[in-house]
């Protein structure tokens, strides 16, 4: 039998092939289309995308990542969110009482019930109480003090207000101070000075961070021992004693700008010593692979390796120690602020808010002054809990 009258259904040993014998070709696995596509972008995405979908599978800290969201914009846009201004003092409604927000009054409505005060002939202190026979009607996107938007626009457009502009009431949604000052509106004021001050003094660190870390593992020798022994040197060192050194040694003629900057610095020359570990360790490891090599052997120069190839590498465990530092800048300036040694009045902050709430008395009096803690725990929870996703979620190890 010539090979070309071979039967197709036997195989190499002359054994017949039945429809009923296996067929490696027929049994191979088919993949559809869509999970061959779906495989595909996942070899071939960024880096920023595997880290966006790790981080979306971590539910609590994309809720908390809304939470953040929520307070990056009331710091933004403070004056959008105050029913009054922050600054304005009238002795006469002192420690006034948290009037409640109601929405439903026979049919959706907004209003707050409206207060009572009277004079204690024991202690002849002021004393309120909430008046249920008085509505104080409000409305959404009301107008009252003007206020600039981020510095550039001036508008007198609020998120909530009264709905008679012309009326004399006013609403405490979360009380007033000694001085008749609005709490809310405060509190909202606090949020964009205390966040800002965090996020300016993180990012003034990893800049040092990356830096000084980046020469000292990157060139190793001398620049590698001098600037390690500056970072054990300031680790050595007990912060708090630092803080309270520094900042009591700031004059007290200064302004509140020169205040903030200096509270700023203060926190970013001693908060840049973790990153700069973090980041020496990294390029320990990455001036000897086959990429950084290989951009040595092509011309580019040391500034192009470091800031084009390296650092590029380690995005997101920046964005992520970005995230985690932050919570510790805010306690920071809240602590400093409460003992007085930060910001001071007239600055508005979330410690400088809490120093109203320094006795006993106070708290006695006006426990609603508190309340600028729960906003700082809130914030330092969610985001820790965000940098943790973030973290998790940039960590190539994970699954």
């Amino acid at each position: 039998m010539t090979p070309s009258a071979v039967d197709p259904r036997q195989d190499a040993m002359g054994r017949n092939q039945t429809d009923d014998a296996p067929n490696p070709l027929a049994d191979a696995v088919v993949i559809p289309d869509g999970e061959a596509k779906d495989a595909e972008a996942f070899y071939v995405a960024p880096n920023w995308k595997l880290v966006w979908w790790r981080f979306k599978k971590h539910r609590l800290a994309v809720f908390c990542a809304v939470i953040v969201f929520i307070i990056a914009i009331v710091a933004f846009f403070p004056g959008f969110f105050s029913t009054q201004d922050p600054n304005t003092t009238d002795a006469k409604r002192s420690f006034i009482p948290v009037q409640r927000l109601h929405f439903w009054d026979n049919g959706p409505s907004l209003y707050v019930y409206g207060v009572q005060g009277a004079r204690n002939q024991e202690t002849l202190r002021m004393e309120w109480q909430i008046d249920e026979s008085q509505k104080i009607p409000l409305k959404l996107f009301a107008t009252g003090f003007e206020w600039d938007a981020l510095g550039l626009i001036s508008t007198n457009i609020h998120l909530l207000g009264l709905a008679d502009p012309e009326s004399e009431d006013k609403v405490f949604l979360l009380g007033s101070d000694r001085l008749g000052r609005d709490q809310w509106s405060r509190l909202m004021y606090g949020t964009q000075v205390s966040l800002s001050i965090g996020l300016v003094a993180v990012l003034i660190s990893t800049v040092l961070g990356i830096i000084l870390g980046g020469i000292s593992g990157y060139f190793g020798g001398t620049p590698d021992m001098i600037i390690q022994r500056l970072v054990e040197l300031l680790q050595s060192i007990p912060a708090i004693p630092i803080w309270l050194a520094l900042t009591a040694a700031l004059p007290r003629t200064w302004s509140v700008q020169q205040t903030y900057l200096a509270i700023t610095v203060i926190l970013a020359l001693i908060g840049w010593t973790t990153l700069a570990r973090e980041i020496r360790g990294r390029f320990l490891s990455l001036r000897e692979e086959d990429f950084v090599i290989a951009a040595k052997l092509s011309g580019a120069s040391q500034t192009r390796i470091v800031f084009r190839h390296m650092v590029p590498t380690m995005n997101s465990h920046i964005i992520a120690a970005v995230t985690l530092a932050i919570p510790v800048m805010i306690i920071s300036e809240t602590f400093l602020s409460f003992l007085g040694l930060g910001l001071r009045p007239p600055a508005i902050s979330w410690g400088v808010l809490l120093q109203e709430a320094q006795n006993l008395q106070s708290i006695a009096l006006a426990p609603w002054l508190l309340l600028p803690g729960v906003a700082v725990i809130i914030t330092v929870l969610t985001l820790n809990i965000f940098g943790d996703g973030l973290r998790d979620a940039s960590d190539p190890y994970t699954r």
